[in-house]
């Protein structure tokens, strides 16, 4: 996930830095550029970031370095290293970004406006319990 205040020419620029250490030394079998998406959360207050993906085969050496030098690269908010089965299918990216918990206004949970509360029934009273035994 790349900081979406560079500009595109320097996140191109972080993900073929990256690109190049992969094909490097190992071998890249699929390249996702997923573009600017809305984050689960903020990360150092951004709510968005340009995601990009790549399924690669590489010898652990080229994991430590990409590791190392993905931490230290400014313009990287985050990024993520899986082991996968080869066999396993390839990513497909959402269509649209969910939208987040603030931005759902209709549904089963909006009830809509409910007015004043002084418009409202006052609740009833709970029928008094009769004693036992009588």
């Amino acid at each position: 996930m790349l900081d979406p205040q560079l500009d595109a020419p320097a996140r191109d620029a972080l993900a073929q830095q990256a690109r190049g250490q992969i094909e490097a030394t190992g071998s890249l079998k699929q390249e996702n550029t997923w573009g600017l998406r809305k984050m689960a959360y903020e990360i150092n207050r951004r709510t968005e970031a340009d995601y990009r993906w790549y399924r690669f085969e590489a010898p652990t050496d080229l994991l430590d370095t990409l590791d190392h030098n993905l931490k230290i690269a400014d313009g990287v908010l985050r990024f993520r290293v899986f082991k996968v089965d080869p066999n396993t299918p390839s990513i497909v990216p959402p269509a649209v970004a969910a939208p987040g918990p603030r931005e759902r206004t209709d549904g089963p949970r909006d009830r809509g406006d409910r007015g004043p509360r002084e418009d409202r029934e006052p609740d009833r009273e709970p029928a008094a319990a009769e004693p036992a035994g009588e």
